[in-house]
């Protein structure tokens, strides 16, 4: 600041100079410069003016008022057309930025009992403050909570959700506040150790009665502050049910159980991230089992790609754990070579014991989980525009340093993806910057699916074990 002052100061004084000097000179130069060049000169700036310039020096003293008049007419005519070319902008920004629905061919079947679920990472306070990294092209505007809070609410209450899974939940009982007034109650379950951040799951409560709850605190297993939480949910209203001649007789109730995980960031921490998804899994299957054959739904941030090792352990319920590093389990660190890497199989790091405990439970080298899981987007055929191979959306986060897929919505086979609710394509996501945006309030975009439950589905919630 005192640098440029000073620097300022001499400039000026340098200016004061310059402006004495030549102004003296060029009025002798005029004195001395022969009339009818100064009339030539006169004449040649004239004619380089343009007509309605010229026109205007010639005006008649009673038009001038009739020329202000039209000039202020055209002024009004250009600040209304430059305002509604401004809306006209700012409606086809909303339009580019919208999110489409995607049907599957379950959608002419006659299901009647169907949820919809969003699962969304809303990127929590303290974690945009402490990685400003992430977010150096982001407008300090576009990080206030305040400001994300509400266009976070506006936007899932958009989606008439039945059940919203959050990650990243650090304030929530402003979420609370905001959420409970549209109807919605909600549980939390913040993480161990300093961070404050947790889950938390929503849901409308004139459409379900809480049941039971339950959470994991991964710390107790030795697999680091990351938490997990489970709620079994009752349809409060209570809808005709079939007997053999297809004639309603009684009265049947739809429970499912739900389950809300943030993974374990860390790339290289293979073993703590498996481990997490092998207790996250077996507790969905024992709280299922217990509760009557629940239908499972499982979302979360995962923080592992679709072509990761992890992925494939949730769909096709094995991982031979002897085939994959553990610092390539997840698929974030070099996924692009991932493929390769996996033809080499003399390259691979061995698991220490400790390690194969952390993952497995045990030293045994391969690890199953009971559910049969399926991805709700998988389960709907998607454009190559916003999905990949996998039928997983290219990219459901967004900041300076990534962009991929880390969230998903996984349930069992009693229930069905009636539509989802597709992410941004690449090219329409990349001009925002990245996230958080004016449009949208995290480094996440939110999943949504609906989800119907299958005819066959077990109505009995009583739960198996009562201790």
């Amino acid at each position: 600041m005192g640098h440029d002052g000073d620097g300022a100061g001499h400039r000026d004084g340098e200016s004061h100079k310059e402006q004495s000097s030549p102004h003296h000179k060029s009025s002798l130069k005029r004195k001395n410069r022969p009339h009818g060049l100064r009339n030539r000169k006169r004449k040649s700036i004239l004619s380089l003016q343009p007509e309605s310039s010229m026109s205007i020096q010639t005006l008649r003293p009673d038009l001038a008022s009739t020329l202000t008049s039209c000039t202020r007419r055209h002024k009004k005519q250009h600040d209304f057309t430059h305002r509604r070319e401004g809306r006209k902008r700012r409606k086809a920004a909303r339009v580019q930025c919208h999110r489409e629905w995607t049907y599957s061919d379950h959608i002419g079947s006659n299901y009647r009992d169907k949820v919809v679920i969003v699962s969304y990472n809303i990127l929590g306070v303290e974690n945009a403050t402490k990685h400003p990294e992430l977010y150096s092209g982001v407008s300090p505007k576009y990080l206030d909570w305040q400001r994300r809070k509400k266009l976070l609410c506006k936007e899932v209450k958009s989606y008439q959700p039945s059940i919203m899974c959050f990650q990243e939940v650090d304030r929530f009982d402003d979420l609370n506040e905001v959420l409970g007034k549209d109807g919605f109650r909600g549980l939390h379950k913040a993480r161990s150790g300093e961070a404050h951040d947790g889950c938390a799951i929503f849901w409308k409560a004139d459409l379900f009665t809480l049941l039971h709850e339950e959470n994991i605190e991964f710390q107790r297993f030795g697999l680091r502050n990351n938490v997990a939480q489970f709620c079994v949910l009752k349809m409060n209203q209570a809808l005709p049910k079939a007997d053999a001649s297809g004639s309603p007789s009684g009265s049947a109730s739809r429970s499912l159980l739900v389950g809300n995980i943030h993974v374990l960031y860390n790339p290289k921490r293979g073993d703590v991230k498996v481990g997490q998804m092998r207790i996250f899994l077996e507790k969905a299957n024992e709280l299922s089992q217990k509760w009557g054959r629940l239908p499972v739904v499982l979302s979360g941030d995962l923080n592992s790609l679709p072509q990761s090792a992890i992925y494939q352990f949730l769909a096709s319920c094995k991982l031979h754990i002897h085939q994959h590093d553990r610092r390539h389990v997840s698929g974030q660190i070099f996924s692009s070579a991932y493929s390769e890497f996996l033809s080499r199989d003399n390259h691979f790091i061995r698991w220490t014991d400790e390690e194969l405990m952390l993952a497995t439970g045990s030293k045994r080298g391969t690890l199953r989980h009971q559910l049969k899981l399926c991805s709700a987007y998988a389960g709907v055929p998607g454009s190559s525009q916003v999905r990949d191979r996998h039928g997983e959306p290219l990219a459901t986060s967004y900041h300076r340093l990534f962009s991929g897929t880390v969230d998903y919505i996984w349930h069992t086979s009693n229930l069905v993806p009636v539509k989802v609710l597709e992410t941004l394509p690449m090219p329409k996501l990349k001009n925002t910057g990245c996230l958080p945006s004016k449009e949208w309030g995290s480094d996440h975009l939110a999943l949504v699916c609906e989800l119907a439950f299958t005819e066959e589905t077990d109505h009995d919630t009583s739960p198996s074990n009562h201790s």
